[in-house]
């Protein structure tokens, strides 16, 4: 039962956008602002005690959420892509200062004997990704204050997730292509 609420709460996490565009057209008022509130808090109980630091953004979506709802002002739902976004971008910069960089840590998990002239590339990658992150940021602050909910919906439920697979397609090929061959 535990995994499937695990995989449930992150499909919606995950599907927040489109979760917020669809429950502020079809759901009363405050309706959508409890129940991603309530995915929220479940899945900070359901949350493993190695990922500490990835309670913050989650304690924030619950505050802005039950925000939205006492305040009766759903743009407050607007501003959780936000979050998620500073929230990497501060866990990738975090590892960049006190080593070893977020990629290299990911990179370990499959190889854990990874040569010493892979760790100053997997650090350009995690800077790279920091890069992203703050592009995200910045345009989902912007469609949060300045846009309609169709075009944030668009981008923080389609183009930011776009972009974030982009990458991982072209370091991947990037690594496998080039790196490979020298």
């Amino acid at each position: 039962m535990r995994l499937f609420l695990q995989v449930v709460t992150s499909l919606v996490v995950i599907g927040y956008p489109l979760a917020v565009y669809f429950g502020l057209h079809y759901l009363p008022g405050g309706t959508i602002a409890l129940l991603l509130c309530a995915v929220l808090l479940l899945r900070l109980m359901l949350q493993k005690q190695k990922l500490k630091a990835l309670r913050l953004p989650i304690f924030i979506g619950i505050g802005l959420t039950a925000g939205s709802f006492f305040a009766r002002e759903h743009d407050l739902l607007l501003f959780y892509p936000v979050v998620i976004n500073l929230t990497m971008l501060g866990l990738f910069s975090y590892s960049l200062l006190r080593g070893p960089s977020m990629i290299e840590q990911l990179a370990r998990l499959k190889e854990p004997d990874l040569p010493l002239t892979a760790v100053g590339y997997l650090k350009k990658v995690t800077l790279i990704w920091c890069g992203l992150f703050i592009f995200n940021a910045s345009v989902a602050l912007y469609t949060a204050l300045y846009t309609d909910l169709a075009t944030w919906t668009l981008y923080n439920g389609l183009i930011a997730y776009l972009l974030i697979g982009l990458l991982l397609a072209l370091e991947w090929l990037y690594r496998t292509l080039w790196l490979k061959k020298t």
